[in-house]
């Protein structure tokens, strides 16, 4: 399935055995991986160059949290979701509307997180009343 064809997609993930799984699926949904970032501070520099559709972002990676990251993506208008194996309750505030794809995840999840941030903005916005 290469539903995704040519979406370049952020992937901040510092677990290296799961950058490779998460990569190779979004490969397998027609993703050009960006990255995978291995750090937050390679995370953040491609955020904040590279053109990109949607990101990935692990919450917790070894050298700080991806939180400036998720800010720097918003303000481009790329859609974040955040993998964590913490669940929706640990985010801030200000992130508490930032989707999050529950670790660890498969394929099939993935492909529906990123339906969702990919999604038309009109879409998206008829759920909120």
């Amino acid at each position: 399935m290469r539903k995704f064809e040519g979406k370049r997609v952020l992937l901040a993930e510092d677990e290296a055995i799961l950058a490779m799984s998460a990569e190779d699926m979004l490969a397998q949904l027609g993703c050009t991986v960006v990255g995978p970032a291995l750090t937050a501070a390679e995370a953040h520099a491609i955020a904040q160059h590279e053109p990109l559709h949607a990101a990935v972002l692990d919450i917790n990676m070894g050298d700080g949290a991806t939180f400036q990251i998720a800010h720097t993506l918003k303000a481009r208008n790329v859609p974040v979701c955040f993998a964590t194996g913490y669940g929706p309750a640990g985010l801030p505030a200000d992130h508490d509307d930032v989707p999050v794809l529950q670790k660890p995840y498969t394929e099939r999840a993935l492909e529906d997180m990123l339906q969702r941030l990919l999604q038309p903005k009109d879409f998206q916005s008829s759920s909120s009343s």
